[in-house]
């Protein structure tokens, strides 16, 4: 006979509580299957005005996208079977409505409807609830607080400190090129870009680029990657099971990295600070910088951001401030190899505004209208973000009628739209006349998404507009671009928009009598 077993004040046998245990066990298992049934038949239903691809009855279409570098074509394939926007279902319990028309874009992006809690939850434990991922009155203030970090006189000295990043940058590849061997940009721009952030938004002086094997370094890479891999990958989305994994705990020895790295930045910020609490008084000692603006920065009611907040905002631009503006520059740059009538035309406009000059001034800027135009060009065809996604608040209805209740997400493809072959013709062909006064006057608001639009745009759009031209303008001064047969880069889409092999140029030195004589 079994021992008997006390459960409160009953005696139970131990055969008598594993029935107790199963029962529990398949009652729980009965109420989550109900849940997920339902929540698959509200999908279902909402998405049910939308022609889409055939799903597979487990993996819906996930295991349609293998990360080879093909999957932005699979995008812009069903961009063109199903014009306006399309279900994409990942597995059977989450579904997006994929947006590849510019109206459709301009319905959603219009409201303020917060970004969705699948596709950014994965980014939170890194970059806190900044201004990236809040919503409502709390996005509000922090739009509001943040802004003045853009204004044009506070970008205006950013951009002799962009030029001395980009000469470092340039002055590696230089001791590179001797060897004849091809130059792979995405690494090199990335860390340009991180040390351009680090010393325009807040004056530190991390010399990234001569020591890429730095821990933040690598912390930012992991993290990248990470926040990447545990999207793709379904078992990973459960967080105990992420939690317990390799890949987990690489991910939080990356976050402590990067955290304290953030945290070291702000504590010797808040340092200097105690001396001279008035952005004027700061002003006279140096530039006004992001972080400055932050640390000072009150609401209406003389409240300051939490030390919590802070944390997030600084890690979101550092993030932000370098990864997106790396993908815009290596993406250009790839562009004008690929068409070097353009990278001529480019150079010469470049040469006649800087007139022998190492630096770009501010001034320069607005004098460069053709590279301007190559530089959104490029943007059209490799958008640094490939897509934005909203969790939508309210009910919507669209142009023709069909119509998403609230709750359910949608995914602005940035990636489709700037390709929309309703909108632009030849899609495909690299053309920066597009982007001239005439042809931009009656194009759709929505049909050339970069920065994303309405109310959540980019933040940081001058900024990063200004690093390009910065960084295009002193390298075609320097090199000859040429791509490398063989080594056509596969488009990745990740946080930004990647190349799953790399971006391979060959870099050819533009002599002084060259220079002299163009």
């Amino acid at each position: 006979m079994s021992a008997p077993v006390f459960f409160g004040l009953l005696p139970l046998r131990v055969s008598d509580l594993c029935s107790w245990v199963f029962w529990l066990c398949l009652f729980y298992v009965l109420v989550k299957a109900s849940k997920l049934f339902v929540k698959w038949r509200k999908l279902v239903k909402a998405y049910s005005p939308f022609d889409g691809p055939k799903r597979h009855w487990l993996f819906g279409n996930a295991h349609e996208f293998h990360g080879d570098g093909k999957d932005l074509d699979i995008i812009a394939g069903y961009a063109e079977q199903y014009p306006y926007a399309y279900p994409l279902w990942l597995g059977n319990f989450f579904a997006s409505l994929t947006i590849c028309h510019p109206e459709y874009a301009k319905a959603v992006l219009s409201r303020q409807d917060p970004k969705d809690n699948f596709g950014y939850y994965f980014i939170t434990p890194w970059i806190g609830k900044g201004l990236l991922v809040l919503s409502g009155q709390k996005w509000f203030q922090h739009r509001r607080l943040l802004t003045p970090g853009f204004h044009y006189d506070v970008l205006k000295p950013y951009v002799r400190l962009m030029s001395d990043c980009v000469t470092v940058m340039l002055d590696k590849w230089e001791r590179l090129t001797p060897d004849q061997n091809p130059v792979e940009l995405f690494h090199h721009v990335s860390l340009m870009t991180l040390d351009s952030i680090m010393k325009c938004a807040f004056s530190y002086q991390s010399n990234c680029q001569m020591d890429s094997e730095s821990a933040y370094i690598k912390a930012v890479y992991d993290l990248s990657f990470l926040v990447d891999f545990r999207f793709c990958c379904l078992p990973y989305h459960n967080d105990l099971i992420f939690y317990l994994s390799p890949h987990g705990f690489r991910f939080r020895r990356a976050l402590r990295t990067a955290h304290e790295h953030t945290d070291k930045v702000i504590k010797e910020r808040k340092q200097l600070l105690k001396e001279d609490a008035e952005l004027e008084k700061i002003q006279k000692k140096r530039h006004l910088d992001f972080l400055d603006i932050l640390l000072c920065a009150k609401d209406e009611n003389g409240q300051g951001l939490s030390d919590e907040d802070l944390r997030a905002e600084v890690d979101t631009f550092m993030f932000e401030g370098h990864d997106t503006t790396a993908s815009g520059i290596s993406w250009m740059l790839y562009c004008l190899a690929k068409y070097p009538e353009h990278q001529e035309k480019c150079r010469e406009e470049i040469r006649e505004v800087l007139d022998g000059r190492n630096m770009v001034e501010w001034e320069d800027l607005s004098k460069l209208p053709y590279t301007t135009m190559c530089i959104k060009e490029s943007m059209r065809l490799y958008p640094p973000v490939p897509g934005v996604a909203r969790e939508l608040k309210e009910p919507i209805t669209f142009c023709d009628g069909r119509s998403l209740p609230k709750g359910v997400d949608v995914f602005v493809s940035i990636y489709a739209i700037n390709r929309c072959p309703s909108v632009w013709e030849n899609p495909e062909v690299f053309d920066p006349l597009r982007f001239s006064p005439e042809n931009t006057s009656n194009r759709h608001s929505h049909a050339f998404l970069p920065f994303s639009a309405g109310g959540r745009n980019c933040i940081g759009q001058n900024f990063a507009m200004n690093e390009m031209k910065v960084a295009i303008a002193l390298t075609l001064q320097r090199f000859e671009l040429h791509t490398v047969p063989g080594k056509e880069p596969l488009l990745l889409a990740q946080l930004v928009l990647r190349s799953l092999n790399g971006i391979h140029l060959n870099l050819k030195k533009i002599d002084c009598e060259k220079k002299k004589n163009i």
